[in-house]
Formats: C-alpha cells, sequence, structure tokens
C-alpha cells in the first residue's frame, strides 16, 4: 500500500483515497466569515483549479506543491498530505482550504478559517464543492454558472454514449503496481456514465474501493479498452503497457484501445473533470 501511496502523491491522487477515510460533506462546512478572505492558501489540487476557475485566483496567495495548474497559481513547498502550521500561518490567511480535517482545529485556533473540501465520490460533490468556494470566496454567480456549464456538458457528453448491446470493459490503472478503482469511487462512476463496465468491480481492496489486481487477473479479464492514470507519475505509455509480460495479446492492446491520461486531469474533480469525461466516452464510441 505504500507503494500506492507514494503513486498517488506523485500523481495527485491521494485525495481519492481521502474519500473512503472522510465523508463528502462531514466536514464540508462554509466558514461564517462575514468578509470576503483576501488571502486564500489552498492545500488541494482540486480546489485551487477550482477557485481560479470561478474567479477567486487573485485572492489566493499560496497553493501547495501539487497545485500545478493554472500556471498562474502561486506553488509553494506547503503539502497538503503533512501539512505544517506554522508555514501556513506564515502566509497570514483569512481563509485555508484542505482537503481533510487534520489541522482544521490547530488553524482555527490561531483564528484561521478552514474549508475542509474532501474527495469527491460522485459529480454532485464537485458542483457542490464549487458553489460553496462561490460563496466563501463572494463569486457565487460564477461559481454557478461554471457548475451549471459543466453540468451540460457531462449530459451532452453521457447522451453519446451508444445505448443497448454489451458494454465494453476497461481497466483504469492508477499506477504500475496495478491498484485501480471500482464502480463505488468517482472515477469509477465516471467510467460507468462512460459507458463501460468495470473490470476491478468485485476485487478486494485494502483500501476501499482501490483493489490492486495482478497481472493475472487483468489477463483474465481481457479488458476491451484500459485507461492509464500514471503516465506521468510511472511513465507509463500504451507501449510499456504492451509489453507487459502476457498483455501483449490483449484485446485494448491488439485494438488499440490503450488510453495515455494526462495524471493530473485524471486525478482531479475539479471543472476539467469534463475532459476526463470526454477522453472515456470518445474511448466508448470508438469500441
Amino acid at each position: 500500500m505504500q507503494r500506492l501511496r507514494t503513486s498517488l502523491l506523485c500523481a495527485a491522487l491521494a485525495g481519492a483515497l481521502l474519500a473512503a477515510l472522510v465523508p463528502v460533506g462531514a466536514s464540508a462546512t462554509v466558514p461564517s466569515a462575514a468578509d470576503r478572505p483576501e488571502k486564500i492558501v489552498s492545500l488541494s489540487p482540486t480546489a485551487t483549479e477550482m477557485l481560479f476557475a470561478i474567479g477567486a485566483g487573485k485572492q489566493v496567495v499560496a497553493v501547495d506543491d501539487q497545485s500545478n495548474f493554472p500556471e498562474r497559481a502561486p506553488k509553494t513547498d506547503l503539502s497538503g498530505y503533512t501539512p505544517n502550521v506554522e508555514a501556513i500561518a506564515g502566509f497570514d490567511p483569512d481563509l485555508v482550504v484542505v482537503p481533510d480535517g487534520q489541522v482544521r482545529g490547530q488553524l482555527e485556533d490561531l483564528g484561521i478559517e478552514v474549508l475542509v473540501l474532501p474527495a469527491a465520490t460522485k459529480l454532485a460533490d464537485s458542483y457542490d464543492q464549487i458553489r460553496k468556494l462561490g460563496r466563501v470566496t463572494r463569486h457565487q454567480k460564477s461559481a454557478n454558472a461554471l457548475a451549471s456549464e459543466m453540468r451540460a456538458d457531462i449530459a451532452d457528453l453521457t447522451a453519446q454514449v451508444p445505448d443497448g448491446g454489451k458494454r465494453p470493459t476497461a481497466y483504469y490503472e492508477l499506477d504500475d503496481t496495478y491498484f485501480s478503482a471500482d464502480s463505488s469511487t468517482f472515477i469509477g462512476r465516471l467510467l460507468k456514465r462512460g459507458g463501460f463496465d468495470n473490470v476491478a468491480d468485485g476485487a478486494k481492496a485494502e483500501a476501499p474501493g482501490y483493489p490492486q489486481l495482478s497481472s493475472e487477473a487483468i489477463v483474465d479479464a481481457n479488458p476491451d479498452a484500459v485507461f492509464l492514470a500514471d503516465t506521468k507519475c510511472c511513465a507509463q505509455s500504451a507501449e510499456t503497457f504492451g509489453a507487459r509480460p502476457g498483455f501483449e495479446s490483449l484485446t485494448a492492446v491488439t485494438a488499440d484501445h490503450v488510453v495515455a491520461l494526462d495524471d493530473d486531469i485524471a486525478s482531479r474533480w475539479g471543472p476539467r473533470v469534463v475532459e476526463l469525461l470526454r477522453q472515456i466516452v470518445k474511448e466508448r464510441t470508438q469500441q
């Protein structure tokens, strides 16, 4: 499991594991500050993308070391996984957005407002978090518009999924040790929405929703499509995947249906989730 966590850190996927530990909405309360925050620190790559997408980027003074989009985000060496309260407080923030509540109490003791936005498990969570950030940052109109636009785009994409017939199968790879995501996860729900059956369903998982498959299990499942979310963290590609022992005869390999994803887009539940679903639906229409 340690290897998984290391790989997910490289791909900014650790937030997905937190979904199994922190129920969405359990700590995602909206700060009660009446004034618009002018010094925001984001320790979540997804929250960073959301903040800039709703027009609150000028209020952001620092983001964590995994927040690499958009490029103008003020990236620092702050960590969202092992947050340092003293380092965070050094930016004199009036709002800190975090993916879990591990330092919430300490920051609030310093008089700093905290918004906890756990990893989403469904699309509704994404829309909800965008709207929460809109209310807190006083960009509610643009946040509502963004959520509505995402919802409409996703509905359009879903409508493109072929009806009827046998659903093709897919394997979604989180790292090159065969950790995947089943249909109980945000990623798994996107695969299902995109028209695929998930070969990871039913597999035993150390972290709920994220089973580690074996190469033999993947060969036996013989997926019709493969989605690689480890192109950056683990330097994987259609070529490296097909070169693995026994994989050269997989249907996805022989039919050229191994899709290399951008790890960052594939690991976050912000505005760019539309791009991820677009790739999934595109692959589905080619089956």
